[in-house]
């Protein structure tokens, strides 16, 4: 009888629209032991390698390595890059990261291509980029890496250019320009199209800008796309379950930061505003593993620029509410957890977020009323 009144009751909870709905969560993590900006940030095997940046635009680059584990918090240092450098850009493909481009110093940029192999700690060098640039971004579509965008010197202009890298063959190709030639800009790649999204026009004193456009390796073509909701450069952007999260930047170049996260949905073309990043800032890097978001790093002013060592990650996915694992949030589900009705058993005690009140009451109910018929992946069969 209890059960029966109570899921009833849990129901017509969920019908009236009552929003206990479970919002993304950030966390601050461990410190990155080097306070950096412009750096990159690469994962293999679920560790994060943040390589690297320097302590402002007016000063000298590191060639320092850290290497993040997330499943401990903790960092290592690891072997020094061969080129100094900030403000390049680093893709991963087959295990091992390739760092691109970027500046040695004030108006001194680079074509150079290092590799670096996690497994043995140990670099080596690779076939230049043809055009020497920074403030460029770089993704990987079938195993090549295309490098996008960025500022050439002397001139100091942004440029449209696109450059394909295949590291089986160590050469690069020429490919169709970016229709807007931009830099601080950032690219992610979903379903084999790249998205090159916001960035700087002009000058370091230019415009942020929102211009979203997709590139087609496999037809060499680019298409506009539905613009971001928050002009903005310095940004970072990382693919999570298919959407693309842009998070932080500066709305120009000379600030101000932004904490602003915003989820892009290729399939419909749309975006939404998410949770705001605890720290606003701008020149920072982002990276996944297990689908979380780890924001590294960067400057909280512009100018001067004050680089940060902190680590926020961002969690996505903190709700499982298909306690059977039977792909679907159903009314057995909500039996299970009625077992535990009034108990402090954690793992039916998911409202209100991040971490529960302590009991499994009429709030869980409700919050998972607000999953009913949502589909999720089975894991492993509950006991």
């Amino acid at each position: 009888m209890k059960k029966t009144i109570l899921l009833l009751l849990v129901l017509a909870s969920g019908l009236t629209n009552v929003s206990l709905a479970a919002e993304d969560t950030w966390t601050t993590k461990a410190n990155m032991p080097t306070k950096r900006l412009g750096l990159s940030t690469s994962v293999v095997n679920g560790k994060i390698y943040a390589i690297g940046g320097g302590n402002s635009i007016e000063g000298s680059a590191f060639r320092t390595v850290e290497e993040y584990d997330p499943a401990t918090d903790t960092w290592t240092k690891k072997s020094d890059m061969p080129t100094r450098r900030y403000f390049h850009s680093a893709s991963v493909v087959n295990g091992k990261v390739y760092v691109i481009g970027g500046a040695i110093g004030v108006m001194a940029i680079t074509a150079t291509v290092d590799e670096y192999d996690p497994e043995t700690d140990t670099w080596t060098r690779k076939a230049d980029m043809p055009t020497a640039r920074c403030f460029l971004s770089t993704s990987v579509v079938n195993g090549k890496i295309y490098a996008i965008g960025g500022r050439i010197f002397p001139g100091d202009f942004s440029v449209p250019t696109i450059e394909e890298y295949d590291p089986a063959t160590d050469t690069w190709t020429n490919k169709a320009d970016m229709p807007t030639a931009r830099c601080f800009l950032s690219t992610s790649a979903v379903d084999g199209k790249i998205y090159a999204i916001g960035g700087l026009l002009g000058s370091l004193f230019g415009r942020g800008v929102s211009i979203v456009e997709v590139y087609d390796p496999e037809t060499d073509t680019w298409t506009r796309k539905a613009d971001m909701l928050t002009e903005r450069d310095c940004l970072c952007t990382s693919v999570v379950d298919g959407r693309i999260y842009a998070i932080g930047g500066s709305s120009s170049g000379t600030g101000p930061v932004l904490k602003t996260v915003e989820e892009y949905d290729p399939i419909a073309d749309s975006w939404n505003i998410k949770v705001d990043m605890p720290t606003a800032r701008g020149l920072l890097s982002t990276s996944v593993v297990n689908g979380n978001i780890y924001a590294i790093g960067g400057s909280v002013r512009f100018p001067p620029h004050n680089s940060i060592s902190t680590v926020e990650e961002y969690d996505l996915n903190p709700l499982v509410v298909d306690f059977n694992s039977d792909g679907i949030v159903d009314a057995t589900d909500i039996c299970l957890m009625l077992d535990y009705w009034l108990t402090d058993e954690p793992f039916y005690d998911i409202a209100p977020r991040p971490f529960g009140d302590g009991i499994v009451d009429i709030l869980d109910l409700i919050l998972l009323a607000e999953h009913l018929f949502e589909e999720i992946p089975p894991t492993e069969p509950f006991e």
